[in-house]
């Protein structure tokens, strides 16, 4: 049934046009997320996603432009939502120890992460891609690690923003969080899901600790310059 709102907006059971619309966007996005992980990407088409989401192909064309664009969505709706619940934790938990504030932000994030395989896989770099979708995981991956930078200077101070480990040591994090997590979900890492939070929680405060310490060493270390000519 169509109606039409106070404000001449037109509905169809319920639903406006704009609500319909992110429906079938989040459909789409739900199929393509899961022939991703599923290493079924290349061989997927328009007609094919459409198919799997019981839409008419003339829908994926109100919100895509091509695959290469829904498959960028997809990547940035899975990083998006790691990125907003460790912030989210990380907000919640900020009058709280050290390790309780990194315990609750990796529980966050495997919690989003494990509960859809899916997603790790994707979002990790579990499963081959295409060029433009390495590119996409790449900026996203970087835009977590600008995350746990900005949660470092606030625990360790300014010592390490000036160290080089202030790009290395994030993105060292990152990279073996992910790994861990990827082993987790294909079994290859055969422990609980609370042990998992627990040894990642550790290894991140341990090489965070560790990189503030070196950090530091070399500043005092460092004898100053002397700009005079």
């Amino acid at each position: 049934m169509v109606c039409v709102s106070s404000t001449g907006e037109r509905s169809y059971r319920g639903a406006s046009a704009p609500e319909r619309v992110r429906r079938r966007r989040s459909q789409l996005i739900d199929v393509a997320l899961t022939a991703m992980a599923e290493n079924r990407w290349r061989s997927a088409t328009v007609v094919r996603l459409c198919a799997e989401a019981q839409l008419n192909k003339r829908y994926f064309y109100e919100s895509f432009t091509d695959l290469d664009t829904l498959a960028s969505a997809v990547i940035d709706e899975v990083a998006a939502e790691v990125g907003n619940a460790a912030v989210t934790a990380y907000k919640n938990s900020i009058e709280l120890p050290l390790a309780e504030q990194a315990r609750a932000a990796v529980d966050t994030v495997v919690g989003v992460l494990g509960t859809d395989p899916r997603k790790a896989l994707v979002l990790l770099g579990g499963v081959a891609d295409s060029p433009t979708e390495h590119a996409r995981r790449t900026d996203a991956m970087n835009g977590l690690t600008a995350i746990l930078v900005d949660h470092a200077r606030s625990i360790h101070g300014v010592e390490l923003e000036y160290d080089s480990l202030a790009s290395t040591a994030p993105a060292f994090v990152i990279g073996g969080t992910a790994q861990a997590i990827l082993s987790w979900v294909n079994g290859t890492a055969p422990i609980s899901r609370n042990q998992l939070v627990d040894d990642i929680s550790a290894l991140w405060l341990a090489v965070g600790e560790s990189a503030a310490g070196i950090a530091r060493s070399r500043l005092e270390t460092t004898e100053p310059t002397n700009s005079a000519t």
